[in-house]
């Protein structure tokens, strides 16, 4: 699989996260409202890691880790040498 698919394959993942979240909200299950959403922003990030670094997401559910200051930095040069 590239790069490009695996980053889709996260996004496919965050947005039917998401969703399901979203239909446990509807039911009032809202244990699972924000299980999913922590999934979601976990599958999301993911996605941009992937997209940052070209290589394959840690195996870890630590939000902070994927979210760490620098990334966005890096996220602007990325995308900019990309689609400049």
């Amino acid at each position: 699989m590239e790069n490009q698919e695996k980053i889709k394959y996260w996004i496919d993942l965050s947005e039917y996260d998401l969703e399901t979240a979203l239909a446990m909200l509807r039911s009032k299950r809202y244990l699972y409202v924000g299980f999913m959403c922590h999934q979601s922003i976990e599958k999301i990030l993911k996605a941009y890691f992937s997209f940052i670094f070209w290589e394959i997401p840690p195996f870890t559910h630590n939000l902070a880790f994927f979210s760490k200051e620098n990334q966005p930095r890096r996220f602007v040069v990325r995308w900019s040498a990309i689609f400049n």
